[in-house]
């Protein structure tokens, strides 16, 4: 008796396609931090974010029905679809939107620069992961180092923080990284397309609802948006969203999510780069040796071989496991 097949299982990938979502949510997500600066200039944050996801999500959502042909979701796709938008695009990108109002962009960026640590540990405790062995500590914590000498000492400590900022960060980086880990063993997902699609128009939605009672519809004119912003707005919508959002949400559900949490190391680093290419910022031994601590956890933890999960039935190695 032959059994049908799952519409919702990924297949394994071939290599070369981990390493292209790798390198679309490391570098795109990295150039997003001066496309936000931009577009924040003139558009508000909150209801700029929900629009952004929103449209992406249409667009996303009319060519997995129309194009891929995939069937209309079901009841439970939607559900899951609006947890994992809640905790990813509601609170992880609102909160920190919200924080670095009061928080310094250093200081956020350590924060967040945290979150593989919380994948590992989170995954581990409750998401029956594997225990994390050494390779995967020492990686972890050469990321971390090589942010905390990118960001600099000095701007780390004799600063006055908002702990309701704090707050917003931590509680958005432990969202990110549940709404994640979620993604990478719920049975409930619909297809990755049309899960992402979902995932982006239910939190937009959120997100605009946010902006709403945050009084922005209020105080937003359209005639006093700048083309500067307009530009960083459709790049944001075109590859922050539909290019790299869309990898991401694809990679966690075929490669260990402590793997795809590495982005949170790279990002920073391309973010400097970019800085020196295209707003003559200069780069110094600081970044250097911090660019050194990254790339060597960030490889360290991409080789870290899972050790052997509890398994008290016989079922097949998933891809999840597999090194690459």
């Amino acid at each position: 008796m032959s059994v049908a097949p799952d519409p919702h299982h990924v297949p394994k990938p071939a290599k070369w396609q981990i390493y292209l979502a790798f390198a679309a949510v490391y570098i795109i997500w990295g150039s997003t931090y001066l496309g936000i600066r931009f577009a924040n200039e003139s558009l508000p944050p909150f209801l700029m974010s929900g629009v952004r996801f929103v449209v992406a999500g249409l667009c996303l959502y009319v060519y997995a029905r129309l194009v891929q042909k995939v069937p209309a979701p079901t009841w439970p796709n939607i559900k899951a679809a609006a947890i994992v938008g809640f905790l990813l695009i509601l609170i992880g990108n609102g909160g920190v939107a919200y924080a670095e109002l009061t928080i310094p962009s250093g200081i956020t960026a350590l924060l967040i620069a945290t979150s593989p640590i919380w994948f590992v540990v989170l995954g581990w405790l409750f998401f029956g992961n594997a225990r994390p062995n050494g390779r995967m500590i020492s990686g972890l914590a050469l990321g971390l180092a090589g942010i905390v000498v990118l960001i600099g000492p000095g701007q780390l400590v004799g600063q006055s923080l908002d702990l309701v900022g704090l707050g917003f960060i931590i509680s958005s980086t432990i969202a990110w990284t549940i709404g994640s880990l979620y993604s990478s063993v719920s049975k409930t997902l619909a297809p990755p397309l049309l899960h992402t699609a979902l995932q982006m128009l239910l939190g937009g939605f959120f997100l605009i609802l946010l902006a709403a009672f945050h009084g922005e519809m209020q105080s937003f004119h359209v005639e006093q948006v700048s083309v500067k912003s307009w530009l960083a707005f459709g790049y944001l919508v075109m590859f922050g969203s539909l290019v790299a959002y869309n990898a991401y949400s694809w990679l966690i559900r075929v490669v260990p999510p402590s793997q795809a949490s590495t982005y949170a190391y790279v990002n920073p680093l391309v973010a400097v780069i970019l800085g020196w290419l295209l707003a003559d910022e200069s780069i110094s031994w600081q970044m250097l040796v911090a660019a050194t601590f990254i790339l060597l956890g960030v490889i360290l933890i991409l080789r870290a071989r899972a050790k052997a999960t509890k398994s008290t039935d016989a079922k097949p190695v998933p891809v999840e496991q597999e090194e690459i």
